[in-house]
């Protein structure tokens, strides 16, 4: 199914091709124009078959994760066998790791997502998501935390700097958020009209420095 903005399909509806050796290769990256990050999936019918060709990254450095969708793999790591059911990730890091993985059970299906280090501009939601569920986890400080890395790495952010507002609000530092309320009103206006019902920055509300 597919539309102006986006398309939905199935991996098993999806044209695949033979690769090198007994590889099965869905090209997700080609088939929808994909342009953020390259992504394949590969499949073996039967058990002994390859899901991952063997190989390195040293020529194009580029990171690499699989993600075992279906079935089993047993990857080889360098000299190391690791066994991969359904729901198993492995991240490689390293571009000069030997790696390879063949189908333990029959329909075995890998995701495969690789691109180069370095070329991904994080989102400020990530940052605030991972803060916000370090709160609700009852750990408040690790929190703040995530949300001053995400400061420290990407610049001021109006997006930080509310939530941490918010944060510092939660937390009795009343004079740190609103401070760094008023510089996220400053830096996107639209927060200003966040802020006035945020049941976040209640403690703060009736200080007279509040932005209204």
């Amino acid at each position: 199914m597919s539309a102006t903005g986006y398309e939905v399909a199935r991996l098993d509806e999806l044209e695949s091709l033979p690769g090198p050796g007994t590889l099965r290769w869905t090209p997700l990256r080609r088939r929808f124009g994909i342009t953020a990050y390259g992504v394949n999936a590969y499949t073996a019918a039967e058990v002994g078959q390859d899901v991952v060709e063997e190989h390195t990254e040293r020529t194009l450095g580029h990171e690499e994760l699989y993600v075992v969708v279906a079935g089993r793999a047993r990857f080889r790591l360098d000299e190391e066998e690791v066994d991969a059911p359904a729901g198993t990730v492995v991240f490689l890091r390293d571009p000069s790791v030997r790696r390879g993985a063949t189908a333990a059970e029959p329909g075995t299906t890998v995701l495969a997502i690789g691109g180069k280090p370095g070329t991904h501009d994080v989102s400020d939601w990530e940052y605030s998501f991972a803060a916000y569920g370090h709160l609700r986890s009852g750990d408040a400080e690790r929190g703040l935390a995530v949300l001053h890395e995400g400061l420290a790495e990407k610049g001021e952010s109006a997006r930080l700097l509310y939530d941490l507002a918010c944060f510092e609000s939660l937390d009795a530092r009343h004079d740190e958020a609103l401070d760094h309320l008023l510089r996220a009103v400053e830096l996107d206006p639209r927060y200003l009209e966040y802020a006035q019902d945020d049941d976040d920055l209640a403690a703060i509300r009736g200080d007279p420095r509040f932005p209204s």
